[in-house]
């Protein structure tokens, strides 16, 4: 098989907060260098950090600090986060948001006197969530793509990673191979430097955020590369996802946290508020427990003629909540529903990955080269990510990798010898589907959706994972059986499905298989057999290996370098929210 090959010195995957972000930091620290940003669509068109409503946590307001911002980050994970991680996230972002805003062009809403305005989002101690009405990922994305073209960054659209590629020596990584999704053709990208900053996107699960094509594909590279994941059991499912019936893909499209924020009601099909009933925080307690709250409900049958429950905003005023959200008022009207006047139909719907690739504060890995920053990435949340702190993760890591990865190569980068029999087995398994009898891959992603929603969702229990991951299995096997046309391979678009499903198939194990290894209650993770948090001093996190199919699992210590369970950096109050 032909390999096209190609040569940069820095090699981004993905175009989101963390790849644009690592793309301009990296040129501005050696304009010199050679920087390649891939994306498996279009830049800045794609990807989870321009979906971003809410808005951007951070500490600049009177009365609030980077220490009470990092204490809602550490008890908002339930203790679980790496702790030198959460600190620098919460400590970065007040630089960040100043670069976003002074050089790289963004507008953000503000009060009358000039500062930046802050909306309350759940889960926090104070209001630290700055924006740009609800469209904030929109002007983020917008601005840093500009930048990144003006310092003129090589583009590869349409490529989509199939492989991380090791040295052949071993001493680390050596590049990626692609797909060139506009001709079929194979590339092998060498690169001195790479960082995964792909996304995840958990679009395994019946609702979801995201959109389809993010489908976790650097995490399942990560995993065959040799590098251990986090934290894979925590997947957040955001309370209020838009239910828009079967029509319509807008169903768990996000209405974001400040609608509950600005004082929305959640209304069961009956009409009565029922949050009050699972926390005393009502609307305002964090994700899990606003996501359990209403998924409890659904059980117990009191929902609204497609099985969810509402959102109501009309007693703030129709004006204000259409002059405060527009783009969540305008997306509604667009699928038929009236969010400023009436009430919207919501459920929950799978949002965010914490967990990822085991990552170093300047975004290094255990691999040479090899760096990583945003949602591919597991430490930073712990168990649960309050809504805000994604984008600042993604910005704040991502900035810092490119910063690194300049460095990197300036001191120590070379172009490594490939091992070419990686990039043979990354081009067997891409050619796998054309060996087989052309079969239906969207029953078989749907199958797979409708089995992670009803057995390793928002509740858990051991007996019905177990029967999940049988069936993910089941659902692995029936995959090797079917392929695809081998016909012409220029925007195959069925082929690109069946790798896709590929990928989740892999990531759905080995969520399963974290899912049953914790056997307490932690944030975004409830189990219904074991519902306590268990002793918080002797907390561990999960942490995943493999080798071909076979999954490795072990339990981990958490270090509390910065602040033990009991304490707090708030003298004289815990400056946290209670759970």
């Amino acid at each position: 098989m032909n390999v096209e090959n190609h040569k940069t010195d820095i090699l981004i995957l993905g175009t989101g907060g963390a790849g644009l972000f690592a793309a301009l930091h990296a040129k501005k620290a050696d304009p010199s260098l050679r920087v390649s940003v891939a994306v498996k669509g279009l830049l800045g068109k794609c990807g989870c950090t321009r979906m971003v409503q809410g808005g951007y946590n951070v500490a600049l307001s009177s009365g609030d600090s980077v220490e009470r911002h990092f204490m809602d980050t550490i008890e908002g994970g339930k203790w679980l986060p790496r702790q030198d991680l959460a600190w620098r996230l919460v400590e970065g972002a007040v630089e960040r948001v100043r670069e976003l805003e002074n050089e790289i062009g963004c507008f953000f809403d503000r009060n009358p006197d000039g500062s930046l305005h802050s909306k309350a989002f759940a889960g926090q101690s104070f209001d630290r969530t700055v924006h740009k009405a609800d469209l904030t990922g929109i002007e983020i994305i917008n601005r840093l793509m500009e930048q990144v073209r003006a310092v003129e960054a090589e583009e590869l659209e349409e490529h989509r990673a199939i492989e991380l590629i090791p040295a052949a020596d071993g001493s680390g990584i050596a590049g990626v191979l692609f797909i060139d999704m506009r001709t079929g053709a194979y590339r092998f990208v060498q690169a001195k430097a790479v960082l995964l900053a792909t996304g995840a996107g958990p679009t395994m699960y019946r609702y979801h955020t995201p959109s389809g094509d993010k489908t976790c594909d650097g995490l399942a590279m990560a995993l065959r590369y040799g590098l251990k994941l986090r934290d894979m059991e925590m997947v957040q499912f955001h309370p209020t996802g838009l239910l828009g019936g079967p029509d319509t893909r807008m169903t768990g499209t996000v209405l974001e946290e400040g609608l509950r924020g600005a004082g929305g009601y959640l209304l069961n099909g009956d009409g009565e508020r029922f949050m009050n009933n699972y926390d005393k925080r009502g609307e305002r307690a964090t994700r899990d427990v606003v996501s359990r709250g209403i998924y409890a409900e659904m059980r117990a049958g009191r929902t609204g003629p497609m099985g969810g429950v509402y959102i109501q905003m009309s007693h703030l005023g129709p004006e204000k909540v259409a002059k405060t959200f527009p783009g969540m008022v305008n997306r509604c009207s667009d699928c038929g529903f009236d969010l400023a006047g009436g009430k919207v139909e919501v459920v929950p719907t799978a949002h965010y990955l914490m967990g990822g690739v085991e990552f170093n504060v300047d975004g290094s890995t255990a691999s040479p080269g090899l760096f990583a920053a945003g949602e591919d990435c597991g430490g930073v949340h712990g168990a649960n990510r309050l809504g805000g702190n994604g984008v600042a993760n993604s910005t704040v890591f991502g900035g810092i990798a490119g910063d690194a990865m300049a460095a990197f190569v300036q001191r120590e980068g070379v172009w490594r010898e490939p091992d070419k029999r990686v990039i043979a087995r990354g081009i067997e398994r891409a050619e796998y589907p054309f060996s087989k009898p052309i079969g239906r891959i969207h029953e078989l992603r749907d199958a797979l959706s409708q089995t992670m929603w009803d057995d390793v969702g928002v509740l858990r229990h051991k007996e019905a994972m177990e029967r999940g991951l049988g069936a993910v299995a089941g659902h692995r096997d029936a995959l090797r059986h079917i392929g695809v046309n081998d016909g012409d391979r220029r925007y195959n678009v069925t082929w690109h499905d069946w790798l896709n499903l590929e990928s989740l198939v892999d990531i759905s194990k080995v969520i399963t298989i974290s899912a049953l290894a914790r056997e307490n209650s932690r944030g975004a993770h409830f189990r219904e057999d074991f519902p306590d948090a268990g002793d918080l001093h002797t907390s561990c996190y999960t942490r995943v290996g493999a080798v071909e199919d076979e999954v490795s699992l072990e339990m981990v210590p958490v270090s509390f370098d910065i602040v033990k369970p009991g304490e707090s950096l708030i003298e004289g109050e815990a400056g946290i929210p209670t759970n």
